[in-house]
């Protein structure tokens, strides 16, 4: 089976995670791919295959003879797709790129324009995979997971390419920041691995955001507008004083590179009570903390204002930036561009504006850089992955896992 049709097959399966459920996997449907993933590996003659009871699966790929010796590498990737755009009954086509506009649902009027994603003109001539543009694509990761076992299962019927022993795994719930949560690192037994979970084919990616979420919850008092002069204190307008007082250029849509930001994902209430999501994100620990202060310095602003008691702010920590894992061991990274390179690929190094499995995993002692995948525009409804990229990633695993 090629990779496009193995990846074709898997995004028929939704597997879209919530972030607002206490169950895991976060979502039971995830487990039906993780099924078909565990027969698929069984029927490739692969060790250890399994689904567990976390949604975590596993397989191994033992070394060639002479290899036994190798370090073992883990090859990781997710299951799940983002929460906000559906990943169900995805309806997935090939289009020639010319660099120009494509059409995706002329019913609806749904055009990727050229203007607007530029990258469609580096890409004229290769075949895409897109949507109709009323669900995601699911390349992030399904693109992953496909690389990841169309190359074992080439290394399988090739006995001559030499390697060692290959941990495999599929995780559920990274885009909702409990990817790595539940990974046996003792059962993958790896010296180091790589997330197959990037963007464009030769991203190479070591540097990740740090990340927190923050929670905050803004009490208020609410009475008859008729009597409210000086007893009415609305939330829903403290609300809005908050979120006038995060730097405004700070959002992602002002940012880019290195630059963090404070992003607001939700708010909800009305006079009595209102909520803010919002994610906080920068490379730098000590921008990080400072940025996790400023919400802390604002609630304070306002209680000066309305009385104690006011506003609640909520921070956790999700993932740190695994550059200071990653920089002592140049040896991974040289292997990922070595094996870029051995396909034709010149890999370029990038910031990560997000985050991976591998940064968790990087911080519990498994260090893991990221790989692209060949996907672009991920989590939303112009997501597409071209067909060529797809074929040449898996090309760049195999040279991965068989370098000596």
């Amino acid at each position: 089976m090629q990779t496009t049709e193995r990846f074709l097959r898997y995004i028929q399966y939704d597997t879209q995670s919530d972030e607002a459920s206490q169950t895991v996997p976060s979502t039971a449907k995830q487990r039906g791919l993780g099924a078909l993933l565990v027969q698929e590996l069984r029927e490739l003659g692969l060790e250890g295959v399994e689904l567990d009871e976390k949604g975590c699966v596993y397989a191994f790929l033992p070394a060639t003879p002479g290899r036994e010796a190798d370090p073992v590498i883990a090859l990781i990737a997710h299951l799940d797709t983002a929460p906000g755009v559906s990943g169900a009954q995805v309806q997935a086509r090939r289009v020639l790129c010319t660099g120009e506009d494509i059409v995706l649902n002329p019913e609806r009027g749904i055009v990727m324009e050229a203007s607007v994603f530029p990258d469609l003109k580096e890409n004229a001539g290769k075949t895409l995979i897109v949507t109709d543009g009323t669900t995601l694509l699911g390349a992030d990761d399904k693109a992953g997971v496909a690389e990841i076992i169309s190359a074992a299962a080439y290394l399988q019927a090739h006995p001559e390419r030499a390697h060692g022993r290959v941990a495999l795994c599929f995780t559920p719930d990274e885009e909702i920041g409990r990817g790595a949560d539940h990974v046996d690192l003792e059962k993958l037994g790896a010296a180091f691995g790589y997330t197959v979970d990037g963007g464009p084919l030769g991203t190479l990616e070591y540097e990740n955001f740090n990340a927190a979420g923050a929670q905050v919850r803004i009490h208020g008092v609410n009475i008859h507008p008729g009597e409210a002069k000086g007893k009415m204190k609305n939330a829903a307008l403290m609300a809005a004083e908050f979120i006038a007082l995060v730097p405004p250029m700070e959002a992602p849509g002002y940012t880019e590179g290195y630059e963090g930001f404070y992003h607001l994902c939700s708010l909800e209430g009305d006079e009595s009570e209102a909520r803010l999501s919002w994610l906080i994100r920068d490379h730098d620990r000590e921008n990080f903390q400072r940025r996790k202060e400023t919400f802390g310095k604002i609630a304070a602003v306002l209680e000066a204002r309305h009385g104690p008691g006011t506003v609640e702010v909520t921070i956790r920590d999700s993932y740190y930036n695994m550059r200071e894992k990653l920089l002592p061991h140049p040896e991974i990274l040289e292997r990922a561009r070595r094996a870029f390179r051995a396909v034709g690929v010149e890999p370029w190094d990038v910031p990560i504006r997000g985050g991976t499995d591998g940064a968790k995993l990087s911080f519990l002692g498994l260090p893991c850089p990221n790989l692209s995948t060949g996907g672009y525009h991920f989590h939303g409804i112009y997501e597409y992955i071209p067909q060529e990229s797809l074929e040449a990633m898996t090309a760049v695993l195999v040279e991965l896992l068989t370098l000596g």
